[in-house]
């Protein structure tokens, strides 16, 4: 009978295994704190855009957006747009964000700000003069 040093077959397996359950835990963990990383850092956007809606209000004494009754979709056109009449260009909603904005006004001279994932479900909506933050599917 001749006496082996290493490991195993079983014993590697099963180290295997654990590595293989601890990377998984790990990744889904990670996932949801990127996801609510993201939120959060669309939430504080839509603060800055809310910030820029007071100054363009003092510059033209509305509010920018579409028109009352307009449907707002966000998208990568809206997007642009939006930062360019409010932010001057700056690019707060870039391409690894994965969101999309837009604006519209209504009659009762308030402002939304609504912001949806990119192919995804998450909407993000801030209602202007209150400052209240709705998420829906999120």
């Amino acid at each position: 009978m001749t006496k082996s040093s290493g490991f195993t077959l079983i014993e590697l397996l099963v180290v295997v295994a654990v590595l293989g359950i601890i990377a998984t835990i790990g990744i889904v963990g990670y996932s949801g704190y990127v996801s609510a990383s993201k939120k959060k850092a669309v939430e504080n956007a839509l603060m800055q855009l809310s910030l820029a809606q007071t100054e363009y209000y003092s510059d033209n004494s509305a509010y920018y957006g579409s028109a009352p009754g307009t449907t707002c979709t966000p998208s990568t056109t809206t997007t642009s747009t939006v930062q360019s009449k409010l932010v001057g260009g700056k690019d707060l909603f870039n391409s690894d964000l994965g969101y999309n904005v837009c604006a519209v006004t209504d009659a009762t001279a308030l402002y939304y700000l609504v912001a949806k994932e990119s192919g995804g479900t998450c909407e993000i909506k801030l209602v202007g003069n209150t400052q209240k933050v709705n998420k829906t599917n999120c």
